[in-house]
């Protein structure tokens, strides 16, 4: 791990953060991607921190939060996968982090961290969703041994892809 992070369980109390992180990521990753409509409804920091906040009470997921120097930066989610098909797998939910420190490192440490956590839960096999549009995460994940497969399917007006990857 970068030697200025470190990661955290989320906990009650984090949906504010959460959901800053999310939104901010949305915005930032998805602007030309998703209709400025769908945006506006899947950037609510509010709605988002609804979600949170019943995603945290009801102990749904596991999630976890990176700060640098002690301000949060980057978030993930995963669960077993939400798919009858690949009931078998994990999926990672979702993996965030704020634009002012993209590409210095830290999306990877969260990564490595989420997917040791993956395999220590005891799945060997895990599966993500991306929009086919985000070139940018397409290629984040293949860097990370993600291997894209032939199953798609709409989300608001783009299409996403399906990785895999064993562990």
């Amino acid at each position: 791990m970068k030697n200025n992070s470190k990661i955290d369980k989320v906990k009650i109390g984090d949906e504010n953060i959460l959901a800053h992180i999310q939104t901010e990521a949305w915005k930032e990753a998805f602007s030309k991607i998703i209709s400025e409509e769908d945006m506006k409804k899947y950037s609510d920091i509010n709605k988002a921190r609804e979600m949170y906040s019943m995603l945290l009470s009801k102990n749904i997921g596991n999630g976890f939060i990176l700060s640098i120097d002690d301000m949060p930066h980057c978030i993930a989610y995963w669960d077993k996968s939400r798919d009858e098909e690949y009931k078998d797998y994990a999926e990672i939910i979702c993996i965030h982090s704020l634009s002012s420190n993209w590409g210095k490192g830290y999306g990877s440490t969260m990564m490595e961290h989420i997917l040791k956590e993956i395999k220590e839960s005891g799945f060997n096999k895990v599966i993500l969703w991306v929009f086919k549009e985000n070139s940018r995460a397409r290629k984040f994940y293949e860097k990370h041994g993600f291997i894209l497969s032939d199953k798609t399917k709409k989300f608001c007006d783009a299409i996403e892809v399906m990785y895999c990857r064993e562990l």
